[in-house]
């Protein structure tokens, strides 16, 4: 039995909640759950949509069409059939870096390290993609080795570009859209996150990897032309580890 936590959110909304940590684990329990309930939603009236996050379910449904015991149940019977995904198959996706963000030199200045070896850092290491969200295609990540040691920025940047590549201690996101962030820009990459004109607009998922490569500016201008041509794929292959 998975043990979780059921709490409302407004009258047409349920947040399945598992441990109080964010981990691999525990992120691999709300994937699990998930899809379980899409198995499930196309012969469910009412169940709407499914948006997971670091530790937790957010469940969209129509009440007139499911009600709460009705819901309950399912999640329930879900839960208890809930088989973690195998953690040693992982899907894996390649992302080019040119490592030339606004802060990369006083991130090597914090860390006391040349910018080759920050770029080092960064790229040798792959990431956890726990979830979407804040924009359309925006992938939390994280890695499990050699950490920064800085948080946040003291003051946000109000915009910044679309494909800049953000990090802060051992997270590293990708910006979809220009927006704000207050994260430090360590590179830009040249590939989108968010593409409307797919049928599956996000390029990544939650409970996948990624892998940084950095790339010179000629490579990242050729990988632009190519994208902009629709004809760039970033390479993504499965793998037993």
């Amino acid at each position: 039995m998975n043990n979780y936590i059921l709490r409302y959110a407004g009258d047409s909304a349920m947040v399945v909640e598992f441990e109080n940590e964010i981990s691999i684990k525990t992120n691999k329990k709300v994937q699990s759950l998930m899809n379980e309930l899409e198995k499930k939603r196309k012969n469910i009236a009412g169940l709407l949509e499914l948006v997971p996050a670091y530790r937790s379910l957010l469940i969209h449904y129509e009440p007139l069409r499911i009600n709460l015991d009705e819901l309950e149940k399912l999640i329930s019977e879900c839960a208890c059939n809930l088989d973690d995904l195998d953690e040693n198959e992982q899907i894996v996706t390649e992302i080019p870096v040119l490592y030339n963000g606004l802060d990369i030199e006083e991130i090597a200045r914090i860390e006391n390290k040349s910018v080759d070896e920050i770029i080092n850092i960064h790229s040798k290491s792959e990431y956890y993609v726990y979830m979407l969200g804040f924009a359309p295609g925006h992938p939390y990540t994280a890695r499990f080795e050699n950490p920064f040691s800085f948080k946040r920025r003291e003051s946000p940047r109000v915009r910044i570009d679309a494909g800049s590549v953000v990090v802060q201690l051992g997270l590293s996101d990708i910006i979809p859209f220009e927006q704000p962030c207050g994260w430090n820009i360590i590179g830009n990459t040249p590939v989108i996150m968010c593409d409307y004109t797919k049928e599956n607009p996000f390029m990544l998922r939650a409970g996948q990897w990624i892998k940084y490569f950095a790339v010179d500016q000629n490579e990242f201008d050729e990988i632009k032309h190519l994208v902009n041509l629709g004809k760039y794929e970033c390479k993504t292959y499965r793998r037993r580890k």
